[in-house]
């Protein structure tokens, strides 16, 4: 079976990317399948049992950029039995919404917008763009299936595309727990909290992830700001972030929220917090919330983030309007108080226990086959 993984660019702490990297690993070990990514640029993997196809023409911008893709990419797609893109491209044969709906994300952006800051959202030539492929390859004839990694999403396609529901999976990423455990406290937390200067009896919440507006950064900055034993740990990194670290000064609580850069070595700043905040204004499932889960942490996480399905609120975690910091900052409080870490810890766990790269990479092998049966 001559399967293609199309994804335009590896970024070593992208949620998409890393998902395509653990399928990979999983799926290259089926001696039947000869994979191949279609890429502008990727991970050199020596030891990858897999090819890549390079797609990188020049482009003076990001509507060119995803215009050349597309068009330089879909030319290699009847060379294989399946196509599975991870990027708009009408065509394919699998999509796989780790993104989302764009549709959505343009109407939930909005929300905090000017007038004229919506009017140019509007009529925006490269978001427009993006809108016409989205809805020709949902609506594609060559499209057999659609991966989406939460329910939430799955309800979204349906709610905006003429797409028969049956088409559309929902398959979960997958975390390896050997890597992400709650067994890492015992080596890491102490350590970790003395190499960044904090102290072992504070609270501490981890934020991971870049692009620190959609991620919800300040509504996290402001949900701490008035406890004075609560500290912010940010993973991750932002062209912006000064502005960030300017609403940490203004609110009083800059000496408490500590800005860490792009970690390669995630598990160890999960060992040493108390939980997860993630404020996100949509994210269909980011891997930091299953990342955290498999550490132990109880996870803050808002009302349009697909991780939601694997929290029981105020068991091990909290869900809130995404810009309602004031319900974030009185569940803080609640961890501060009467919370119950262990039970919050053996539940997170409980949840992503089965999601293993095995697990995962055989419900993709599965679904592959189904396909190539029934075209």
């Amino acid at each position: 079976m001559k399967l293609a993984i199309v994804r335009q660019k590896y970024r070593p702490d992208g949620g998409a990317e890393r998902f395509v990297s653990r399928a990979l690993s999983a799926l290259s070990k089926k001696t039947d399948l000869d994979i191949t990514i279609i890429t502008r640029q990727w991970e050199n993997n020596s030891q990858a049992n897999y090819n890549v196809i390079t797609c990188d023409p020049s482009a003076k911008n990001r509507l060119q950029r995803e215009v050349s893709f597309s068009k330089n990419a879909s030319k290699y797609f009847s060379s294989f039995d399946i196509v599975q893109s991870h990027e708009r491209i009408p065509g394919c044969t699998i999509y796989r919404a780790g993104d989302g709906v764009h549709k959505v994300w343009l109407e939930i952006r909005s929300r905090e917008m000017n007038f004229l800051q919506k009017i140019a959202l509007r009529f925006s030539i490269f978001h427009n763009y993006l809108l016409t492929q989205e809805k020709a390859m949902f609506e594609h004839p060559s499209l057999k299936r659609v991966i989406c990694n939460s329910e939430m999403v799955k309800e979204e396609i349906i709610e905006n595309f003429s797409i028969a529901p049956e088409k559309i999976n929902v398959i979960y990423n997958c975390i390896d727990t050997s890597i992400w455990n709650p067994d890492l406290t015992v080596n890491y937390r102490n350590l970790m909290r003395e190499r960044y200067n904090i102290p072992q009896q504070a609270m501490l919440l981890l934020f991971v992830g870049s692009g620190f507006e959609r991620k919800g950064l300040d509504i996290a900055i402001k949900s701490i700001s008035a406890h004075s034993n609560v500290w912010l740990m940010v993973v991750g990194n932002d062209t912006k972030s000064s502005r960030y670290i300017k609403i940490a000064d203004n609110l009083g609580c800059k000496s408490r929220v500590i800005f860490a850069g792009v970690q390669k070595e995630t598990p160890p700043f999960y060992a040493m917090a108390d939980a997860l905040i993630q404020p996100t204004q949509y994210d269909p499932f980011p891997n930091t919330i299953l990342e955290a889960m498999a550490c132990g942490l109880p996870v803050l996480t808002s009302q349009k983030c697909g991780g939601k399905e694997f929290i029981d609120i105020g068991v091990n975690g909290f869900v809130f309007d995404a810009l309602d910091w004031k319900s974030f900052s009185n569940a803080i409080n609640s961890l501060e108080n009467d919370f119950d870490f262990d039970l919050a810890r053996k539940i997170s766990y409980e949840k992503i226990e089965k999601l293993s790269p095995v697990f995962i990479s055989e419900n993709l092998y599965r679904l592959y086959n189904e396909i190539v049966e029934n075209i």
